[in-house]
């Protein structure tokens, strides 16, 4: 797991975010494992609403930059917030991006580029019972379907309003242990799908 590079990122802006906090709680797990970790905050990324029509005028430079964040990291944790009983539109709108091609770009002509092998493991926090599953339930084909190794392991952390202390840690050691070990199963897939081939 060592020196595996990690991106972790949730799929909402809002300031005092669940999701934010999970984040940053996995972030730290993640570098506690020696794992060289970037936390993404997607607010720090200007994106408008994808559109064809938008698209073909020209492809954003931060949805560029986000395509190099994404494919520079074999392993990530996504955490999703669930409205209406599926993620948010801004994580879809943030997938929707970074898959679409650049025509005629030298790197980004293949959509399927900062995603193709990735290991993806995926946390939800809401204040809920069920903390986010059907949200992670609708997000998993999805992450397939980009071509996206998708880890067994998830969490979703229920009752969230009161799931974190002052310092934004887990209260619960349980929370705290199963989040850990859905960083350590990416962190453990990811170092070695993408480690280098024997001569």
């Amino acid at each position: 797991m060592k020196n595996t590079r990690l991106l972790v990122f949730a799929g909402s802006a809002r300031e005092h975010s669940f999701n934010r906090r999970l984040a940053r709680v996995a972030a730290g797990l993640g570098r506690d494992l020696g794992a060289e970790v970037t936390l993404l905050e997607l607010a720090d990324y200007d994106i408008p609403m994808y559109h064809a029509d938008l698209e073909a005028r020209g492809t954003p430079a931060d949805v560029l930059r986000l395509k190099e964040a994404m494919d520079a990291h074999p392993g990530w944790i996504v955490c999703t917030p669930e409205y209406n009983g599926s993620y948010t539109g801004l994580l879809k709108n943030t997938l929707d991006w970074a898959s679409s091609p650049v025509a005629g770009h030298p790197v980004w002509s293949d959509g399927s580029r900062p995603f193709s092998g990735k290991v993806v493991g995926m946390l939800s926090a809401s204040n809920g019972a069920l903390g986010g599953l059907r949200a992670q339930s609708h997000l998993a084909p999805l992450l397939v379907n980009l071509g996206c190794w998708l880890a067994p392991r998830s969490h979703a952390l229920s009752r969230a309003a009161s799931a974190f202390d002052d310092q934004g840690g887990l209260v619960d050691p349980a929370q705290q242990a199963a989040v850990r070990a859905v960083v350590e199963q990416v962190l453990w897939a990811a170092g070695r799908l993408h480690a280098p081939s024997a001569s």
